[in-house]
């Protein structure tokens, strides 16, 4: 589990419509890319955003569909027609699939996993078995070799299941080694440690710290060359490394000696085994008891220079390159628990009779269950769209794609569980035990909700992927702009920067205001939502610009603000997305989903909007700071202190 981010800035890459883009791994550069203003920033927020923005891969390459909203570009040809999965891969993974999905049911007892706290060592070998802890692993190296596409589907069946074994293999393979090395590994690292994570030995990713969440400035875990420069010396402790309780083998990052007085980051694989490692503690959380995660603590433990991730100073570039594409997994098995709760909705909805008719009859139960049906529809469009990207290129650009589909699939599925627990009534908040010892079937909603509630925390928090976002929203004006601003960039540098932002805006932002809406060929009840996206990206554009403008370089201040930004892009996205995958399926019922969900998000889409123009943000926070000084801890008085 990984609680937050390690910064509110990940580094973008380029993306083109067609295919999602690529990395430009090769030639970024070291240095911060945007000409941001430093010179009013305390030291420490001088070295965080460093820091961040030297770990961003920029490219000038045309941004992909999510990027392309926030600058009133519709790529509307990335999404339609909808991406398939190549045939014969799709047919590989089926077949692992279905072997996973009887495994489950014949040999897994979630409830029991739950009350217990422990996954039984025989269902570690037989998951390792059937492949599980290798599913995109290359076979050259002892794993499936399957696509990303398949592998969310795993997640999906893990997901609507067991919420430990999702945990258990997601933190293992979508941020453990195994995802790190099949980016950035050599050759020979490949051939050490991933036929040995595919075959189940399990692996974890220790990058938070006690003091360290989402800023890596403050690192302390630190790792110092020896003198004849063939290791590296690690001392420190990490915070909530999921599955380090069981892994073999781990990726750490660590503080390395500065250079050019920049900090710096390194990635390294650690065995478990090495002298100095030592798991000082197991995690207890209020959901997914099974979880093993560790506090683990490094005392002069040394490393070879040989088990450095792609090279010295690029850890903090490789966490967040692993946490894009692993961050896809979560929404995954978010779909999975949103389609379980759908099911367990729509049955007890039809049997369970109050006041002379089925609950599902009344308005009031009704909505809900359009809602969960919906959204479960748009979050799954989502998310194979994106792993669609990484099936065609391993290093491609899913960095918005991946934050929207965690930031809209946890808070959806967590509306999901939530109206699930109501609905069922006492019987969703009692647990399965108890339920199956009175004589009812054993529906464990309230395990569902216990294990989902971590959902919208780890991986990168909600308030977390909004700021992100903003700040990729954000970064293409910032390129034009920012060094107008910058007071530490010469006169002529400056003046140079406004003339380009003048001849930039002049033509771009009328483009903004008559745009051509095409909204390609759909059926006439999801066409007229293609368009409406269409011509709502433009909005957004110019508004976002419009704040730019009203507010200046404190723009970035206004989180709540550009949180509505972040929103509206997202709808944006769900609504193409829900209505390309729809039209793909072409039939009644795909439609009928897409419509409504469209209908709902056009409805939030306008709250949004009135929001960036009439809003309470500025009272809110002021009367924040007046609890944060006591002047408001009289409201606390009544209660046991």
């Amino acid at each position: 589990m990984k609680t937050e981010t390690p910064a509110t800035h990940e580094p973008p890459t380029s993306a083109t419509p067609k295919t999602g883009g690529t990395r430009n791994t090769a030639t970024a550069p070291d240095e911060p890319q945007v000409a941001i203003d430093t010179s009013k920033m305390s030291p420490e927020q001088r070295a965080a955003l460093e820091l961040t923005e030297a770990a961003r891969d920029v490219t000038d390459a045309e941004p992909g569909f999510c990027g392309g909203l926030f600058m009133g570009k519709f790529h509307l040809n990335a999404l339609h027609p909808f991406p398939q999965q190549d045939p014969a891969a799709k047919a590989e993974g089926e077949v692992f699939l279905e072997k996973l999905n009887a495994y489950l049911k014949a040999h897994v007892d979630p409830d029991e996993i739950d009350r217990t706290g422990e996954v039984p060592q025989e269902v570690f070998e037989g998951l390792a078995k059937l492949g599980t802890f290798g599913i995109k692993v290359s076979k050259d190296y002892g794993g499936l070799g399957l696509s990303q596409t398949t592998y969310c589907r795993a997640a999906t069946i893990l997901g609507s299941y067991c919420g430990n074994l999702t945990a258990l293999v997601s933190a293992h393979q979508s941020i453990g080694v195994p995802q790190p090395l099949i980016l950035f590994g050599t050759e020979e690292q490949k051939r050490r440690f991933l036929p040995r994570v595919a075959g189940g030995e399990i692996s974890a990713f220790a990058l938070t710290e006690p003091k360290v969440g989402s800023d890596p400035a403050k690192m302390e875990t630190r790792a110092e060359p020896t003198p004849d420069g063939k290791h590296f010396i690690i001392n420190g402790e990490k915070l909530w490394c999921t599955n380090g309780v069981k892994a073999g083998v781990i990726a750490v990052m660590a503080k390395t000696p500065s250079k050019n007085g920049r900090n710096q980051i390194t990635a390294f694989i650690v065995d478990m085994d090495m002298p100095g490692v030592e798991v000082v503690r197991r995690c207890r959380f209020m959901g997914l008891k099974a979880l093993y995660n560790a506090v683990v603590r490094f005392t002069d433990v040394k490393v070879p220079v040989e088990n450095i991730i792609l090279a010295e100073g690029k850890g903090l570039r490789v966490a967040l390159s692993t946490l894009n594409t692993g961050r896809l997994t979560l929404p995954a098995a978010c779909v999975g628990m949103s389609k379980r709760c759908l099911a367990i909705v729509r049955k007890w909805s039809a049997e369970r009779v109050q006041w002379g008719a089925p609950v599902g009859k009344h308005a009031a139960i009704a909505e809900k269950i359009a809602r969960i049906a919906a959204e479960t529809f748009a979050m799954e469009s989502m998310t194979l769209y994106a792993a669609s990207l990484v099936d065609r290129d391993k290093h491609a650009d899913v960095r918005l794609e991946a934050a929207m589909c965690k930031l809209w699939g946890t808070e959806r599925s967590w509306e999901h569980i939530h109206e699930t627990m109501q609905i069922r009534g006492g019987r969703g908040y009692e647990t399965a035990q108890s339920l199956q010892a009175r004589g009812e079937e054993p529906v464990a909603v309230e395990r569902f909700f216990r294990d989902s509630r971590i959902n919208t925390i780890f991986e990168g928090s909600s308030e977390i992927m909004r700021l992100f976002l903003a700040r990729e929203a954000l970064d293409p004006h910032l390129k034009i702009g920012a060094p107008v601003l910058n007071t530490q960039l010469p006169p002529n540098v400056r003046l140079q920067a406004v003339v380009r932002s003048a001849v930039f805006y002049s033509t771009w932002y009328p483009r903004q205001w008559i745009p051509i809406v095409k909204g390609g060929r759909f059926h006439r009840q999801l066409g007229r939502h293609v368009r409406y996206a269409e011509r709502t990206a433009h909005r957004l554009a110019r508004t976002l610009f419009h704040a730019m403008a009203r507010f200046g370089p404190k723009l970035e201040r206004e989180q709540v603000l550009l949180g509505r930004f972040v929103d509206i892009g997202t709808e944006l996205f769900a609504i193409t997305a829900t209505c390309a995958r729809a039209e793909s399926l072409g039939n009644t019922e795909a439609t009928a989903l897409a419509d409504y969900f469209c209908k709902r998000a056009r409805f939030k889409i306008k709250g949004l909007f009135d929001g960036i123009a009439d809003n309470a943000d500025k009272a809110g926070y002021q009367l924040a700071q007046e609890v944060l000084a006591g002047h408001c801890d009289w409201l606390e008085n009544g209660v046991l202190k």
